[in-house]
């Protein structure tokens, strides 16, 4: 019955909301370096999308990071499915300031070229905002629905698949 003031929620209304958070954990050091404003990372902690991390926790995921050896690949999935996907939210710009060396990763990885679509760094390969790097990694991993989801938070996420398919 769907009558006003039913007061259980429909069987629908569950399956949407579910679809609605990430199924992967995912997590991110913010130096606050950037522009609050625009900051992807601190979008998707407002929705609540991602964690986010003190540089005295370790994250024993994947973690996208410059210092990583390996680039990001179909490999990385049951990790990412178990420890789940970090990122480091810093300005490319004042990468020498960022303690990378203090940041206790379990996999840090690279990603591999990649054109950025963010208003802040459109066309510049390889300056990718934080949504743009988690999404990258995850549909690398072959979570496409997750990186779909964190993407569609923003107006020129669909640009970012269209530029790198």
């Amino acid at each position: 019955d769907d009558a006003p003031g039913t007061s259980l929620p429909r069987q629908e209304d569950n399956a949407e909301e579910e679809s609605n958070s990430p199924k992967i954990q995912l997590a991110m050091w913010d130096f606050g370096q950037c522009d609050a404003k625009r900051c992807t990372g601190r979008k998707l902690s407002r929705f609540g999308l991602l964690k986010e991390l003190r540089v005295t926790n370790g994250f024993g995921g994947v973690v996208l990071s410059p210092v990583g050896t390996h680039c990001v690949s179909k490999e990385d999935h049951p990790i990412v499915q178990r420890k789940g996907l970090a990122v480091v939210d810093c300005s490319w710009a004042r990468l020498d300031d960022v303690p990378f060396v203090k940041l206790r990763c379990g996999a840090p990885r690279l990603l591999p070229w990649l054109v950025a679509a963010n208003p802040v760094n459109y066309g510049r390969p390889c300056q990718l905002s934080c949504v743009e790097a988690l999404s990258a990694a995850l549909i690398i991993c072959g979570e496409e629905e997750t990186g779909e989801l964190l993407l569609a938070k923003f107006k020129w996420g669909h640009s970012f698949l269209s530029l790198n398919r």
